[in-house]
């Protein structure tokens, strides 16, 4: 009996320790910005994991697009509850002369995660980033 309570315990604490872990947990994007009829070489891209606070939000990747404005991205974090990813775009397309960058917010599905193995792409396709997309801000520091 004894030997029983003893299993059930070491057990139940083994579990809890476990389900405390943090799990590798990230995401892979790519996709083309064009400007009008031309590549939007340049433009900053990121995936981020928004957190809550006191929690501070994780960059999984950075970089920039390329000559013909193409962009991939992977990136991964360990967080104990699932990433909230979503993809940042900074950019001066249709700007003109106005201080700071266009930024643009996607909220990446996470039916796109993975464990750190990437099994697919979120693939937002050819974008004209003339668009001005609802939620739109200026940034300065990125």
């Amino acid at each position: 009996m004894t030997i029983r309570l003893l299993f059930l315990i070491c057990l139940c604490c083994s579990l809890s320790l476990t389900a405390n872990i943090p799990r590798l947990q990230g995401v892979a994007v790519r996709g083309r910005l064009v400007c009008g009829n031309e590549s939007l070489a340049g433009a900053k891209v990121k995936i981020v994991d928004i957190d809550t606070r006191p929690d501070i939000d994780d960059l999984l990747g950075e970089n920039y697009t390329d000559s013909n404005g193409n962009f991939e991205l992977n990136g991964s974090t360990r967080e104990l509850s699932t990433i909230e990813t979503v993809l940042k775009i900074y950019h001066d397309c249709d700007d003109g002369i106005l201080p700071c960058q266009r930024k643009v917010v996607w909220h990446i599905p996470s039916s796109y995660h993975h464990d750190g193995i990437v099994k697919r792409y979120f693939d937002v396709g050819t974008v004209n980033m003339e668009i001005v997309f609802r939620g739109e801000e200026r940034d300065c520091r990125h």
